[in-house]
């Protein structure tokens, strides 16, 4: 009984440790698209006024991220709006234009508050960016991004997101701005978690 009793003791200390450190442990551990590199992915939604805030600290960390650090940008579906979101995102991918519109669609939904949820206003949204309407039409309702979207639709669950942003290392580790203490940390605890999982590979 003591020895349960300790090893439950130094359980707590571990978990207790791990959240002062500012990130929370995936279990189970998921797979990652590229084995030999350090894999960030950046749970989201365009909604979403946190994640709008965090957008420069992500644009200012990916321009002095390391060389062996592959990051993914992974848009969260919890409800049909955040789901039509996500379509124009993985839309936009299958565009080729997503580092065009990305910034863009951010600011359209949080400062100029256009909702962007039916095709009709995404049509609209992409031939403003200089996307042809048959090119929009033909992407959108493609079965690469509707396989795209039924995928997004359970990564949640996976990876316990329960809010966003949400920060993935590894698929081992999860950092929100409420482990790291704040968003402005968020970047600073997921260097420490790529340094250490660096020096493992």
């Amino acid at each position: 009984m003591l020895k349960i009793i300790a090893l439950l003791g130094l359980l707590c200390f571990a978990m207790l440790a791990r959240a002062e450190e500012g990130y929370e442990v995936l279990k189970p551990t998921q797979p990652v698209q590229h084995p030999e590199k350090v894999e960030v992915i950046e749970f989201f939604w365009y909604g979403c006024p946190h994640c709008y805030h965090l957008e420069p600290a992500v644009e200012r960390w990916l321009k002095t991220k390391p060389a062996n650090v592959e990051f993914i940008r992974q848009p969260a579906v919890f409800s049909e709006v955040w789901g039509q979101h996500a379509k124009a995102f993985f839309t936009a991918e299958a565009l080729g234009v997503s580092e065009k519109v990305h910034a863009d669609f951010f600011d359209a939904v949080q400062n100029k508050k256009q909702k962007l949820v039916t095709e009709e206003e995404l049509l609209k949204f992409f031939t403003d960016h200089g996307v042809k309407a048959e090119d929009f039409h033909n992407a959108y309702n493609s079965f690469g991004v509707y396989t795209k979207l039924r995928q997004a639709e359970g990564m949640g669950e996976r990876y316990g997101i329960t809010g966003v942003p949400s920060l993935i290392i590894n698929g081992k580790y999860r950092v929100t701005g409420t482990t790291a203490k704040s968003q402005d940390n968020m970047f600073t605890v997921t260097d420490q978690l790529i340094k250490q999982e660096s020096q493992g590979k």
